[in-house]
C-alpha cells in the first residue's frame, strides 16, 4: 500500500492504475468505509481511498477541533482490507494561499442539512470534486447514511458533465440498528445507549407508511414522538421528502427518503433509509 501526501505524488502512484475505485474519507474509518474499500476492490480491482477532515464543510470550529483522528489506526485498517493507495493531504496542499474556488450546488443541497449547517455543502461539493480530479476514478464510492450528500455529488457531477461515476452503497449499521458513523465515537456510555431510537423511530416512520398513512407531516409527528421519549435526544430535524429532489412532502407519494438529525450531548447524529407506500 503506497501512501502519499503531495498532490503530485498521488497524483504519479495513481498512473500506475488502468481502472480504479475511490472512496473519498475523513479517516476515523470503521466497517462502513470498509465495506466501501471492499466493493471498491471487487468492482474495480485497485482502490484508492482519501483521508482528509475538511475544514471547509465544517459549520463550528469546536465540531471539526473535536473530529477523531487516528491516522496509524485507519492505514492499519487500510492495509487490512487490500487498499493500494492512500492520500493524506494537509488542508495547505487543498486549499493553498489564494485559494478562492467554490462550487455551489442548488436545489438538492438546500434543504436537511443545508438548512441547518450552512455552507456546508458548498465545502463538501468543492473538497469532492478536487478529490475527483486529483484521483481520476472509475467509479467513486459513498455510502447512504449521507443520503443528501450522495445526491447533492450526483447532481454536481451530472451538471459538470465531470467523467466519473458514483457509487451509493447501503448503511452500515452496529447489531443494534445504530448507522456507523465516525462521530459514535464521541458518545458517552449513555448517550451511545441511546443512540438506537434514531433508526427505530424511522422504522416507524416507514412501517406507518407501509400501513396507509399517507400525511407526510403525521409520519414527521410519530417520528418526532419515538425520539423524544428519550430523554437524551435533542431533534435538530425530521423529515419526510421526495426520495429523489428532497423537497419535503405534504402527501406521500413514490420513493419517500424519511431522515432526520439528532444531538446527544454535544455530538449531531444523522440518519435515514428510503421507503414507499404499498399498493
Amino acid at each position: 500500500m503506497r501512501i502519499a501526501a503531495a498532490i503530485a505524488d498521488f497524483r504519479k502512484a495513481r498512473a500506475g492504475f488502468k481502472t480504479i475505485g475511490f472512496v473519498p474519507t475523513m479517516g476515523a474509518l470503521h466497517e462502513g468505509h470498509l465495506s466501501l474499500v471492499r466493493r471498491a476492490r471487487a468492482e474495480c480491482g485497485a482502490v484508492a481511498v482519501s483521508i482528509f477532515v475538511n475544514p471547509t464543510q465544517f459549520d463550528r470550529a469546536d465540531d471539526l477541533e473535536r473530529y477523531p483522528r487516528d491516522l496509524d489506526r485507519d492505514l492499519s485498517l487500510l492495509a487490512q482490507a487490500g487498499c493500494d493507495l492512500v492520500f493524506t493531504p494537509t488542508p495547505a496542499d487543498m486549499y493553498p494561499e489564494g485559494f478562492s474556488t467554490t462550487v455551489t450546488v442548488g436545489g438538492v443541497s438546500e434543504g436537511l442539512e443545508g438548512a441547518s449547517r450552512p455552507g456546508h455543502f458548498q465545502g463538501v461539493a468543492t473538497v469532492v470534486l478536487k478529490l475527483l480530479h486529483i484521483a481520476e476514478p472509475t467509479r467513486a464510492y459513498f455510502g447512504q447514511k449521507d443520503a443528501q450528500q450522495a445526491a447533492v455529488i450526483r447532481k454536481m457531477v451530472r451538471d459538470l458533465d465531470a467523467p466519473y461515476e458514483i457509487a451509493v452503497a447501503p448503511t452500515v449499521r452496529e447489531a443494534d440498528g445504530l448507522a456507523m458513523s465516525s462521530r459514535n465515537q464521541r458518545l458517552t456510555p449513555s448517550e451511545r445507549a441511546a443512540a438506537p431510537v434514531l433508526h427505530q423511530a424511522l422504522l416507524a416512520g416507514a412501517a406507518a407508511i407501509r400501513d396507509g398513512e399517507r400525511e407526510a407531516e403525521a409520519v414527521r409527528a410519530l417520528i418526532r414522538g419515538v425520539i423524544g421519549a428519550e430523554p437524551l435526544a435533542r431533534i435538530d430535524y425530521v423529515s419526510a421528502a421526495d426520495a429523489d429532489m428532497l423537497a419535503e412532502l405534504t402527501r406521500i407519494e413514490g420513493r419517500v427518503l424519511l431522515s432526520l438529525a439528532v444531538v446527544f450531548g454535544e455530538v449531531r447524529l444523522i440518519d435515514n433509509l428510503v421507503t414507499e407506500p404499498i399498493g
